[in-house]
């Protein structure tokens, strides 16, 4: 029997503010539409509309600055984890051809464990040339931060976990907002170039505000690939390879891309926030996933994330 081929919506706020049956039928339905589809669109949410409004007027203020300019605000460290990474230096993993898309990134601000974290922690950057650009994008940085937390909760009472499980390894997570801006094909790009190659995302879940424009398909678990539609009121949720790790493969990492588009001439625009745990997490099986025994070794979720930006181009 052939399963419904439409990424399952859910309402955030029925979790929040909800009855008890709404909020265990909202848990089910979570963890159902990760485990067999890999993304969840998210109808309602506590991010302010005007908020995201606001932070993609000012990314595409940004984005429109000369590439000079723009390339002052390299992070010479860790990675590319903070500031902006110009266009094609980025690729998939196992991916000879370079993403079509330049982008910036917010990381947490401040932490509760500024001893223990604050060495895995680059200064964030901000573009001098646009005022409003730091206090937004720590708002919606925040905002975001906020709601994921809330998404792991929900999430963790299907996996069985206790509920400080999730909140435990966030708390100085080192979760990365990344406004990116796929700007139109350009006549001496690669042939096999695509705006974002098939891949998976390393974190443990992406809350991703709608983007601009269409082109962003999930190979769902039947392997077909399936266009997300939404919004820019609207966020989208995908699963990460660490979830992956921590449940065994119960719920797998979601492989997606962005397709180019029809109209050559056309800029797209979105906005995931790449949630991480802190850099001393455990990546090790949840009981409840173990079933025939564990397959993957624990590992360290900053050592996880050093070897994931190396494959993907972003460490040497």
């Amino acid at each position: 029997m052939d399963t419904i081929r439409k990424v399952p919506e859910l309402s955030l706020m029925s979790f929040v503010n909800g009855t008890n049956n709404d909020k265990v039928s909202f848990v089910n339905n979570l963890f159902t539409g990760l485990k067999d589809y890999g993304f969840i669109v998210m109808v309602d949410h506590p991010v302010d509309d005007k908020l995201t409004a606001k932070a993609y007027d000012l990314i595409h203020e940004f984005f429109q600055l000369p590439v000079e300019r723009k390339q002052t605000y390299v992070c010479k460290e860790g990675g590319g984890q903070r500031g902006y990474t110009a266009f094609g230096v980025e690729h998939a993993k196992n991916s000879q051809f370079p993403d079509l898309k330049e982008f910036w990134h917010v990381g947490r601000d401040s932490l509760v464990n500024p001893e223990r974290f604050q060495k895995y922690f680059p200064e964030n950057i901000w573009p001098t040339e646009i005022p409003e650009f730091k206090d937004t994008f720590l708002k919606l940085y925040n905002g975001l931060d906020t709601t994921a937390t809330v998404i792991l909760d929900a999430l963790g009472m299907a996996l069985d976990v206790p509920q400080t499980y999730f909140r435990n390894m966030l708390q100085d997570g080192n979760s990365i907002l990344r406004p990116i801006h796929y700007p139109p094909l350009a006549q001496g790009a690669p042939k096999n170039a695509v705006r974002s190659a098939a891949h998976e995302d390393i974190n443990l879940i992406t809350v991703m505000v709608g983007a601009t424009s269409s082109g962003l398909e999930l190979l769902d678990r039947d392997g077909k690939w399936l266009p997300i539609q939404t919004n820019e009121k609207q966020l989208v949720v995908d699963s990460g390879d660490m979830l992956s790790r921590l449940t065994n493969d119960v719920i797998p990492a979601t492989t997606h891309r962005v397709v180019n588009p029809d109209d050559a001439t056309s800029n797209r625009y979105s906005m995931p926030f790449f949630v991480h745990p802190n850099p001393d997490t455990q990546l090790s099986c949840i009981p409840s996933c173990m079933g025939a025994g564990e397959k993957y070794p624990p590992i360290n979720s900053h050592e996880w994330l050093m070897i994931r930006l190396k494959e993907i181009g972003l460490m040497k």
